[in-house]
């Protein structure tokens, strides 16, 4: 759920439109860029796009070689792409986008991308394995364009940007040539009008001839963007073709889990697979939990406090695990599934337990803390700083434990100690 969150279009368009996310402080603002989304593949993107009326290549998602074949002989014609597909983006560049011109040569990458690990710039070093492929009809490509779209909170509106270097990463083209990004705050009431589409079109450079089914991309784009809750559509590239009709040749959808309870036909394109399994883990405990690439393992009541309780570790020289935040009303069992999580990683050397207790009670929490400790056999320092309700007890509780808990009589405390301690001293 975590790695790459939002790409090249959310970072655009924070920096560039005023999108108002919460501010770019260390593995804080990495917080906001993961939870509250949901990825799925292009070829579900595709079949979205399709509902309200974008044109797509024709394709068949595979999960074998065998099935690859067959579909590109269901597909027929003399030309298929193979795809890769993983909540990623370039993976044409990593290798996973290959152009076959028999069926033979769609069993050789079939067998070459299905199972690969696939290393692009938004998986990280590690990449991310490959299990499904898209067998897609080929196309003749005369240009290609970018069309995405985004909610600007600044002005409380969708915002639609628009570019002729389709193909390419978004930040490279606001870098270097921003004048080729062009951009439309979509008014709630009346929609992305035909005028506001046709000017945008004339504008990224689509020829007249194709202006009607650009518009109908671009309309039906932001249709769906509304209609499924989505934080995040992006057709890059979005083609003209050498007989002059608009296809979009990729697709990209990124969906607000808020309001995933209205959504079961989105929840049906999860693929957990492409999701870290200690997050997936959490989630069925209802915690809130992110992996991250430092040795501290973090436990905390309250988005915000967990975001400041990683803040304030880097600013003493550490390196957060994670991102776990067990939610105002956690029960003792709550927490020590929470201890299991964050002691599955190889990395830890020490945790911080940062409670801030209102509806949360600091005893509740300090049950939890020594029941978790004893059951896991904890073996790294453990450092706990309690304050609010019931604190007293709360730090009674730690202190007739008989455990080696570290007490924080501050978040600056505790994470000093909590950082020493991951370090040996």
């Amino acid at each position: 759920m975590l790695r790459g969150i939002f790409g090249a279009l959310i970072r655009y368009a924070r920096d560039n439109i005023s999108v108002k996310l919460r501010p770019r402080v260390n593995h804080g603002a990495l917080f906001v860029r993961k939870i509250f989304i949901m990825k799925i593949h292009e070829y579900q993107g595709k079949e979205i796009l399709r509902q309200f009326g974008v044109p797509t290549p024709r394709g068949v998602a595979c999960f074998s070689v065998d099935e690859a074949v067959a579909a590109a002989k269901q597909l027929g014609g003399s030309v298929w792409v193979v795809k890769a597909q993983i909540h990623a983006g370039g993976r044409g560049k990593g290798g996973g986008v290959k152009v076959a011109k028999s069926p033979e040569q769609v069993r050789e990458y079939a067998n070459q991308i299905l199972g690969m690990q696939l290393v692009t710039h938004q998986t990280g070093p590690e990449g991310q394995k490959v299990r499904r492929l898209l067998i897609e009809e080929g196309a003749q490509i005369v240009k290609e364009y970018y069309i995405g779209m985004v909610v600007d909170r600044g002005t409380q509106r969708v915002a639609l940007m628009a570019s002729s270097e389709g193909g390419m990463d978004i930040e490279e083209v606001a870098a270097h040539t921003p004048e080729k990004i062009h951009k439309v705050w979509i008014d709630p009431v009346k929609g992305l009008t035909d005028a506001e589409s046709d000017d945008v079109a004339r504008k990224i450079g689509i020829p007249e001839v194709a202006l009607a089914e650009a518009r109908a991309c671009l309309q039906g784009l932001y249709r769906a963007f509304v209609e499924k809750d989505a934080m995040l559509a992006e057709i890059n590239p979005l083609v003209l073709t050498g007989d002059n009709h608009v296809r979009a040749l990729d697709a990209k959808f990124n969906f607000d889990s808020n309001a995933l309870y209205r959504r079961p036909e989105i929840v049906e394109y999860r693929d957990l697979d492409e999701e870290d399994p200690a997050e997936v883990e959490a989630s069925k405990f209802d915690l809130s939990y992110i992996s991250l690439d430092g040795d501290i393992g973090c436990l905390v009541n309250g988005a915000g406090l967990a975001m400041a309780t990683m803040d304030i570790i880097k600013l003493y020289g550490g390196n957060p695990a994670n991102f776990l935040d067990v939610g105002g009303g956690a029960s003792k069992e709550k927490v020590t599934e929470a201890f299991k999580l964050m002691l599955k990683n190889p990395k830890l050397k020490a945790i911080l337990v940062n409670i801030f207790g209102g509806i949360m009670r600091c005893d509740v929490i300090a049950e939890g803390v020594v029941a978790a400790a004893r059951e896991v056999h904890l073996s790294v320092p453990l450092v706990v700083r309690l304050e609010g309700t019931n604190v007293e007890l709360g730090k009674k509780i730690l202190a007739e434990s008989g455990l080696p808990i570290i007490s924080g009589n501050d978040m600056a405390d505790a994470a000093q100690k909590v950082v020493a301690a991951a370090k040996g001293k």
